[in-house]
């Protein structure tokens, strides 16, 4: 899947870049107890526990897109803000991605749910150099349009999550990583609790150096035929 990202940098203004290879890692929190908490309480809801923390679910690369409108089946599907980083020309480079997912096929299979939405990527990325010193400080935020007006969703630090170096040398062990690799990184609990929202928004603020990732976007409902 080709995916084109403005950066700050002269040496690599625009990135052209095809992913070949795209991994969502899940259950990614560094307090456990928190995480193993968080598993009982989706299985009360019928969410089947992963088989392993954190857990790495691999994703058909086609289903990418820096498009602002897309279309879902039905209307159980919501998205998630997450840190998205690939490895491009010999580095790793860092966006911003929503793990879009099925809600209710999450209930029989948390990988199919994952497989059957679109995964919205935003346009501009960092290196992962400039800002893995201060990872933790990196600022995750999303919203949802109710009623008109936006409202905060998912809001927090980065180091409540593992960092991506962690989860990168977690996958690979002891291979290389090969050019193309993506990674969603994790993500943060919604407040409020998970729900739908046609229109959503989310950001990647970097307070030590002044900047932010963005993206919007907007779901269209197809309807579900039986």
């Amino acid at each position: 899947m080709q995916l084109r990202f403005t950066t700050d940098n002269a040496d690599a203004a625009v990135l052209d870049v095809e992913v070949k290879e795209l991994v969502i890692a899940g259950w990614v929190g560094r307090d456990r107890a928190a995480v193993l908490h968080h598993i009982r309480e989706l299985e009360a809801l019928g969410v089947p526990a992963p088989g392993a923390v954190p857990l790495f679910y691999r994703v058909a690369t086609n289903q990418l897109s820096q498009q602002i409108r897309l279309e879902v089946v039905g209307e159980e599907t919501s998205g998630e803000a997450e840190p998205f980083v690939f490895f491009h020309r010999g580095e790793y480079w860092v966006s911003l991605i929503s793990d879009h997912t099925d809600r209710h096929l999450e209930t029989f299979s948390v990988a199919l749910s994952k497989q059957a939405c679109i995964k919205p990527v935003a346009g501009h990325a960092w290196r992962l150099s400039e800002v893995k010193a201060h990872w933790d400080r990196l600022e995750l935020r999303a919203w949802i349009k109710t009623n008109d007006d936006w409202i905060t969703y998912q809001q927090g630090a980065l180091s409540a999550l593992l960092t991506p170096m962690d989860l990168l040398n977690r996958y690979f062990t002891d291979r290389q990583v090969e050019e193309g690799f993506a990674m969603s990184c994790g993500t943060l609990s919604a407040i409020g609790g998970i729900r739908p929202s046609s229109e959503f928004r989310m950001a990647l603020h970097d307070p030590l150096l002044n900047r932010t990732l963005e993206h919007t976007y907007i779901t269209g409902s197809l309807p579900v035929i039986a």
